[in-house]
């Protein structure tokens, strides 16, 4: 018995398509891992395998997805035109997801007959990139789109229709190098009921940023504005906000007899991450600065500033935002641009005199980027670093590399309210 040989299971037939018999929600699934041109490509595999990628339901034409090797423009982008068109004629089911973003893009008229064409379905989301060329208009038939839950929209002009109604789905919204008039936009932000992220970047024709969303979560704004007004927000958790201004030209306005810090806060009593950028500082610190808001943002555990430290109006607008927010755990300070630093008309007095009597006994992590070693900054970090009974890290990247031995017998110096704090110096 001991001789006699083990009998080993039979191999398969090697005609045997184990991929063709699998279930029809993984080969969905194979695919639409794969790029669009990639899954072109199974329809050679067999006659199973023909048609399958008419059926997915997420389209993406991009520089990654589709290449078009050609070195003349015209020719790559007829290529393109006939390679989006040939997809859409044999599509087979409903379209979900439709992404246009490719650099031989310039405003073709066909995204018009795209668009109609996608108009007919039932697409959740539409992502449509111009890279070359100037804005391109929208045809009316996008605002149809009703069963959109995603817009996302680059170097276009949106001119809404009169009967416009918005987009009752949409929870997702991102604008960027778009042209818009004011009343359009305003309309279209009110008429999105359920919209839960906004993003705006460079953005022309209209100035007042007024945001009326019940549902909203997520801001993420950049580019040149008069003024921000939150309107029935109460939800909303993240904010990154920058404004842009021309050197030399940063005066800036309060809007209202309160001040542009308290009127900014009245209708974010949950904000939970704040990035403020590039000038948006100075916004907040036009016009009357409170000691503290009115209600404290207790549920701020993470802040993140661009300051000048030369400013007086600055740093008492980050005074304000510091002590109103008492559970802060995370503090980011990025120090002005030096252009933004020699604009200053009014030089700051000693930080420490102004910060006395507070505690921040919830900031665990601090992060300072761009720092040069002047007192203003250097008083600030030896208040941060008294003042923080639990702090587990602070991190100083210096603007370069001039005087940083100075710089670090200056920090070893300084005074630590936790034994357990860490400074981690990084190099420019």
């Amino acid at each position: 018995m001991s001789n006699m040989k083990q009998r080993e299971p039979p191999e398969p037939p090697c005609d045997v398509d184990r991929i063709s018999n699998l279930p029809e929600h993984i080969v969905d699934k194979i695919l639409s891992h794969l790029s669009l041109r990639d899954a072109v490509r199974t329809s050679v595999l067999s006659t199973k395998w023909r048609y399958k990628w008419a059926t997915l339901p997420y389209l993406v034409f991009d520089n990654q997805t589709v290449l078009v090797p050609c070195q003349d423009q015209t020719l790559a982008k007829n290529k393109l035109v006939s390679i989006v068109d040939h997809v859409l004629l044999l599509h087979m089911s409903p379209i979900h997801r439709f992404k246009l973003s490719h650099r031989d893009l310039q405003g073709v008229s066909d995204i018009d007959r795209w668009i109609l064409f996608l108009s007919r379905g039932s697409l959740k989301e539409f992502i449509l990139e111009i890279w070359k060329g100037h804005r391109y208009k929208l045809p009316s038939c996008v605002y149809l789109f009703q069963s959109l839950n995603h817009l996302e929209l680059f170097n276009c002009l949106l001119k809404p229709p009169s009967n416009f109604k918005g987009f009752k789905n949409l929870k997702s919204l991102d604008l960027q190098h778009i042209t818009m008039d004011q009343t359009s936009f305003e309309h279209m932000i009110s008429s999105c009921p359920l919209l839960e992220r906004l993003t705006l970047m460079n953005f022309e024709g209209f100035a007042i940023l007024n945001i009326r969303c019940p549902n909203l979560l997520f801001f993420d704004v950049g580019g040149v504005f008069e003024d921000v007004i939150f309107q029935d927000t109460f939800h909303l958790a993240v904010v990154s906000i920058g404004l842009y201004v021309n050197t030399g030209n940063e005066r800036i306005t309060a809007f209202g007899c309160t001040g542009n810090m308290i009127n900014f806060f009245a209708c974010l009593p949950h904000i939970q991450r704040l990035e403020v950028q590039s000038y948006f500082l100075k916004y907040l610190a036009a016009g009357s600065i409170p000691g503290k808001l009115p209600k404290p943002c207790n549920d701020l555990s993470f802040l993140s500033l661009r300051i000048n430290c030369n400013d007086t109006d600055e740093n008492l607008a980050a005074l304000c935002l510091l002590r109103s927010a008492p559970n802060l755990q995370e503090l980011e300070l990025l120090q002005a641009r030096t252009d933004e630093q020699a604009s200053t008309t009014r030089t700051a007095a000693n930080t420490v005199e102004n910060f006395h009597s507070i505690t921040f006994s919830q900031l665990r992590l601090i992060k300072i980027v761009g720092i040069t070693g002047m007192r203003q900054e250097l008083s600030f970090i030896e208040f941060l670093l008294a003042s923080t009974p639990i702090l587990e890290r602070m991190s100083i990247r210096p603007a370069s590399a001039d005087g940083r031995w100075e710089l670090v017998k200056d920090l070893l110096r300084f005074r630590r309210a936790s034994m357990f704090a860490e400074i981690i110096y990084l190099d420019p």
